[in-house]
């Protein structure tokens, strides 16, 4: 029997698709599993695993990652497993049998290929081919490959001599040597390839940590050798062409650094501590902004309004939320759907994070006196239509940026508050007339970012009595919904979360709201006033992306905060 008429037979197709896929097959030259899956009849991951059961061929899926011998995996370089679509995965005892997970186990020329590569006779199994690209990511990129070329560098330097004080001039010298260099850049593509937004480099009294922040979670590092430490710090501060002399004061600075395919900027900020100088550098992707609004993570009506609101010529737009909440991120991508040839974009910020082409972007200078209200104030000059105003932290900044918005221009901005209808009570306590603010705000967007349960290792799980008393589910919605937890797995380096994505609370401020804001209403009648008009809080969005199968629970609770305790 042949594959199509199995599929048949398995009622996974019928006789009409069968036809149309012969068709297609006389053009285009492909088996009949991939012209299915382009044909959008079944996904990659059940034509590997119909495929698996026809020609009993075992089927290797992101559950047995596990499994591979990391050893034999290296036995092919990356150029080959990419070319071929396949990975070793391990090998017998004496070597002569190499198991090899591959996209296509008919392939008798690739077959051929890999076994004189490995001098060893193949066991093929079966892996489908959006797998596969993890598969390699796991191999060639994963902590396992990173973390062992670390701890080879700090063992040999460990093995060559004891630490001993190095003067300045001699530390500037250990920072270009080649062991050195290498953990640096190796640390670096560790954390890029990982998705870490920042390092932390932290000298202790007798050692040193290194951690990174990954989905807004410190994880260790391998820290180097007490004899580089030093060393380190100062190739740190090289690259980012800070004064390696100074470490009584904290320094800034900046560099730029490809890691793979991506080109990244790293800012960089040294403290001096009672143990020496601790370095933190956030590392920005600027290919991690969406360059369209739709990727961002809006509910579609919400989508819709945020799109409407945007295009408003004048008025101010707030995005709010504590630190690394994924406001920038927001902001930009609102900027990429206004950028325009027939408008001025200018941008106010403190640091500029990623460079945007198209648009004017000021970097804030407080030493030389140009501060956000001085560099608001010659934007306004410039003629511009839309303003971005990386913050809001002081009256006179405030008092200009409610100007600019009722002279004609869209202002974008950030606060520091713990949700939308709290920005409107601090707007007054900071001095603003209410009838003011009433006239001039047209959205307050409050946000927090949460990790996502990794995909390949969740698994259901049961609510205990405290989650269900916090969440406050009718029984019946508890009972008629899956809730999952991640388990860890090497997709996601153990942790059980892959990814982050935001939720959002949105106060649009229309005529009732805003004759809330005259009255001088207090933050739970305004916030009762939005719930009436449909605009659910923070603690709402992230509900529904838990009965959706997103969140876990307790990433929930560790995020948003509910009014009754």
């Amino acid at each position: 029997m042949r594959f199509g008429e199995w599929l048949i037979e398995k009622a996974w197709i019928d006789e009409a698709i069968l036809e149309e896929a012969l068709e297609i097959q006389k053009t285009e030259k492909k088996r009949l599993g991939q012209i299915l899956v382009s044909m959008d009849v079944i996904s990659s991951v059940e034509c590997a695993q119909l495929l698996s059961e026809f020609f009993d061929v075992p089927y290797f899926g992101p559950e047995h990652f596990d499994d591979i011998d990391m050893d034999v995996a290296w036995k092919l370089n990356e150029l080959v497993a990419q070319r071929y679509s396949l990975i070793a995965v391990s090998e017998s005892e004496d070597g002569g049998v190499v198991q090899v997970a591959m996209t296509d186990p008919l392939n008798v020329l690739t077959i051929d290929t890999i076994s004189a590569k490995l001098n060893a006779s193949l066991e093929v199994m079966i892996i489908a081919e959006e797998e596969i690209a993890r598969a390699v990511d796991v191999i060639y990129h994963g902590k396992d490959l990173a973390e062992r070329e670390l701890r080879d560098i700090v063992e040999l330097e460990v093995e060559t001599g004891d630490y001993e004080e190095e003067e300045e001039e001699v530390q500037e010298a250990e920072a270009s040597r080649a062991p050195v260099i290498r953990f640096v850049d190796l640390m670096l593509n560790q954390a890029v390839q990982t998705g870490a937004s920042d390092i932390h480099v932290e000298p202790q009294e007798t050692s040193m940590d290194i951690r990174m922040r990954v989905d807004g979670q410190l994880m260790k590092m391998v820290p180097p050798s007490r004899k580089m430490q030093a060393a380190v710090t100062t190739r740190l501060k090289i690259l980012s062409q800070m004064d390696i002399a100074e470490r009584r004061l904290p320094q800034d600075g900046r560099f730029k650094l490809r890691a793979g395919s991506k080109a990244v900027d790293v800012r960089v900020n040294s403290l001096p501590t009672i143990y020496g100088e601790k370095i933190v550098m956030r590392i920005l992707d600027s290919s991690s902004i969406p360059n369209n609004i739709d990727g961002v993570g809006f509910e579609p009506k919400y989508l819709e309004i945020f799109k409407k609101i945007l295009q408003q010529p004048h008025g101010i737009i707030v995005v709010t939320g504590p630190t690394g909440s994924g406001k920038s991120t927001t902001l930009y991508s609102a900027l990429n759907y206004l950028k325009d040839p027939r408008k001025n974009i200018t941008t106010v910020e403190d640091p500029v994070e990623y460079r945007l082409g198209g648009i004017n972007q000021v970097q804030v200078r407080s030493d030389i006196g140009l501060t956000f209200a001085s560099s608001l104030r010659a934007i306004l000059r410039q003629d511009p239509d839309i303003v971005l105003l990386g913050e809001i932290r002081d009256r006179e900044t405030m008092d200009i940026a409610m100007k600019a918005a009722m002279t004609g221009h869209l202002v974008l901005s950030t606060f520091h508050t713990n949700d939308a209808p709290s920005a409107i009570s601090r707007f007054v306590f900071m001095g603003l007339e209410p009838y003011l603010l009433a006239s001039t705000l047209n959205l307050v967007l409050a946000q927090r970012l949460v990790r996502r349960i990794c995909d390949y290792c969740k698994r259901p799980v049961e609510l205990d009595e405290a989650a269900r008393n916090w969440l406050k589910l009718p029984e019946e919605t508890i009972r008629n919904t899956t809730f999952y937890e991640g388990v860890g797995c090497p997709l996601c380096n153990d942790r059980g979360y892959a990814g982050r994505f935001p939720i959002f609370e949105f106060l649009v401020v229309d005529n009732t709201i805003r004759r809330q804001i005259i009255a001088k209403a207090s933050e739970l009648e305004v916030r009762e006033a939005a719930r009436s008009r449909g605009y659910g809080g923070l603690m709402d969005c992230g509900v529904q992306a838990l009965l959706d199968g997103k969140t876990s629970v307790q990433e929930l609770m560790s995020v948003v905060y509910t009014d009754e305790v």
